[in-house]
């Protein structure tokens, strides 16, 4: 399911200037359609997990505004804040799990956001959350490592453990950022699968930042570019040739052999 007409996400002059002084995006503006899977685009510093965070609001912009499903983030606190959260599942790309923790409850934090507190802190679901997490993991190709540790699997796995957790929440947007950098390249298209049906099969929009452009170009049903914190290009994969790659990426750049360009 792609291509609605509403937009999930409004980026609007987008700006954000760290401690020191050291500006990380500058004027940015894009939007996001509801059901699309759009893929940020750029060379290591340039911005793509600042503007993830701070669409998120895991970092506050110094200047702009964000809007999710027609809510302004930059201006939500509090309770308000935390019930938007919900409604968004944030995939690191370093995994972040409880490594001494079994997989399964790891998948089940991604349920917090709707348990009571003090059960959930004891790690106390209900039966039907926890039959919901082990359907999770069946998703994602994992049946019967529910109560494994975390730290037991392979990179790869505990990536899928964190799409499953993001599943968990029944999120209506996921925010990815360089979900796969830390793979080897023969598991990343294990992992890309699972994100690309989440967006595909459940509807739900994905705001993916990634580098690899075979990944891009397969996934991505539309692309925006990232250099020096400015928006330098937008479009879709198949206007994406190599001209485009020299202009974000630098005229010394070039790709990788099996990218066709």
């Amino acid at each position: 399911m792609t291509g609605g007409t509403a937009a999930a996400v409004e980026v609007r002059d987008l700006g954000m200037v760290y401690p020191g002084g050291i500006r990380a995006l500058e004027s940015v503006s894009f939007e996001v359609k509801e059901g699309e899977f759009l893929a940020v685009l750029g060379l290591s510093g340039s911005g793509k997990s600042t503007l993830l965070r701070c669409i998120n609001r895991l970092l506050d912009p110094t200047e702009g505004t964000v809007h999710i499903f027609g809510e302004e983030v930059t201006a939500l606190r509090g309770s308000a804040l935390r019930r938007l959260r919900c409604r968004i599942a944030m995939i690191f790309q370093q995994f972040n799990l409880v490594k001494r923790q079994t997989v399964l409850t790891n998948v089940l934090s991604g349920a917090l956001g709707r348990s009571r507190l003090l059960p959930s802190l004891m790690v106390s679901f209900p039966q039907a959350e926890r039959e919901r997490a082990v359907a999770a993991l069946e998703r994602v190709g994992l049946p019967g490592r529910a109560d494994s540790r975390a730290d037991a699997l392979s990179g790869g796995q505990q990536q899928r453990v964190a799409v499953a957790r993001a599943l968990m929440q029944e999120p209506q947007l996921i925010l990815a950022d360089e979900p796969v950098a830390s793979l080897d390249p023969a598991l990343r298209h294990s992992v890309m699968r699972h994100i690309e049906s989440l967006n595909r099969e459940e509807g739900l929009t994905v705001l993916c930042s990634l580098h690899d452009i075979d990944l891009v170009t397969r996934y991505a049903t539309r692309l925006i570019a990232l250099r020096d914190g400015q928006l330098v290009w937008q479009g879709s994969p198949s206007n994406f040739d190599q001209k485009t790659f020299k202009e974000i990426y630098g005229q010394d750049a070039e790709p990788a052999s099996n990218s066709g360009y």
